[in-house]
């Protein structure tokens, strides 16, 4: 019985994470898109629009290896769960503080 919920926790995990990384690569694309565009048209706004959209698709990214400390088996791989983390949310910490910088340099 156990064996079955474990089995099946780890199912749910796994596509969780991989809806999670879809979801993060999705919204890095798009933004990426919309950062060419809105260059070309030489928005002013392009460094926010961009950054806000790597931050919401780092989210995700950050969302999924938080999941996947569910079903990490081994020390090593805990490791390098942890250190993904941090990356990511370095990554995450420093695009919010760059919004932050670029909407207070627009008032």
């Amino acid at each position: 019985m156990v064996g079955n919920l474990e089995i099946l926790l780890r199912q749910v995990v796994d596509v969780a994470i991989l809806l999670f990384e879809f979801m993060g690569v999705i919204v890095i694309i798009v933004s990426g898109i919309k950062g060419i565009i809105n260059y070309v048209k030489h928005n002013p706004a392009i460094r926010l629009h961009l950054a806000e959209g790597m931050a919401l698709g780092l989210e995700f990214k950050l969302g999924s290896e938080i999941l996947r400390t569910v079903v990490v088996r081994e020390l090593s791989e805990v490791a390098l769960v942890a250190a993904i983390i941090v990356l990511r949310a370095a990554l995450t910490f420093l695009i919010h503080w760059e919004i932050k910088v670029e909407k207070e340099g627009d008032k």
